[in-house]
């Protein structure tokens, strides 16, 4: 396992915890290790920091989704699945933003479980950091939206971005509780198993690289990420909110269920629970049992 760095200079971060001593990636035992270890470091940086960062992260999951938005607009004569895909690469500019400039993503902290499963994170510190990212995000999320409203970037293309903002809102909350909770766990081991690949590795082309098919394949598929939806339904509530432009659409889709009940309850909630699931239970709790827990002989 690489050493851990001791610093006289300050409290360590997550990004000063491990040093590379070699081209290649960590093994398995030796990521989960780290994970527990960076666990610890996210869940005692200070809660000014930490909401900063936090902002910071729902700011650059935004930028993913702008541009996951506006590459998938016009796209009616490709393939589905052509779309889906080049709306996904493009949004993985998100995370990579996330990982190599450093933020706090909610979704991303659900892998403080596996330092909460080892005694070293207390349930208050676990459940306050979760907390203050959410929250975090949110408002970065929601100052992009706004930002990108009063740019009137949505009218581009003709106002085909905005036909297509208005459209992923849409549909995002028509889904059903059980269905987006589903989709949420399914996101969320992807989006954790992406961060989990980015612990074993020592360069910065190799943290994009590992970034890149985990969340190009849920965006593709169709999961739904909590952070993420803060900017793609608060983009559309606020698209909708413009009379004229929707009324200037052709062939606008159906905007019954895209209200802030819709949002609120209908998609972050469920969305949000099944992202934990997700992160938390699907991989970072298994990842700690299988390395981590207490052997018999250990004990």
């Amino acid at each position: 396992m690489t050493a851990v760095e001791t610093r006289d200079d300050g409290p360590e971060t997550p990004s000063t915890l491990f040093t590379p001593t070699g081209l290649d990636a960590l093994a398995p035992a030796d990521v989960a290790r780290k994970a527990e270890t960076i666990g610890v470091a996210k869940a005692g940086m200070p809660a000014v920091t930490v909401f900063v960062l936090a902002v910071l992260a729902g700011a650059f999951i935004a930028l993913g989704a702008i541009f996951a938005t506006t590459v998938a607009a016009g796209g009616a004569d490709l393939p589905y699945g052509v779309v889906r895909l080049l709306a996904g690469l493009t949004f993985t500019l998100g995370l990579i933003l996330v990982v190599v400039a450093g933020a706090e993503l909610f979704t991303g902290n659900n892998l403080i479980v596996m330092a909460w499963a080892g005694r070293r994170v207390t349930t208050a510190r676990l459940a306050g950091n979760w907390t203050l990212v959410w929250i975090g995000n949110f408002v970065g999320a929601l100052a992009t939206a706004l930002l990108v409203f009063v740019s009137r970037q949505y009218e581009f293309g003709g106002g085909a971005v905005g036909e297509t903002a208005l459209a992923i809102a849409a549909a995002k909350t028509n889904l059903g509780f059980v269905q987006a909770v589903a989709l949420g766990m399914l996101c969320n081991a992807l989006v954790c198993l992406a961060v989990w690949l980015t612990y074993g590795a020592h360069t910065t082309t190799d943290k994009i690289i590992a970034v890149i098919p985990p969340i190009a394949a849920f965006v593709a598929a169709g999961f739904e990420h909590s952070i993420a939806n803060m900017y793609f339904i608060s983009i559309g509530l606020l698209v909708k909110a413009d009379d004229g432009f929707v009324a200037g659409l052709d062939s606008p889709p159906d905007l019954s269920t895209l209200d802030l009940d819709g949002f609120l309850l209908g998609n972050l909630l469920p969305v949000t629970i099944g992202n934990v699931i997700g992160g938390a239970v699907m991989v970072g709790a298994v990842y700690w049992f299988v390395y981590l827990r207490p052997r018999e002989e250990e004990r």
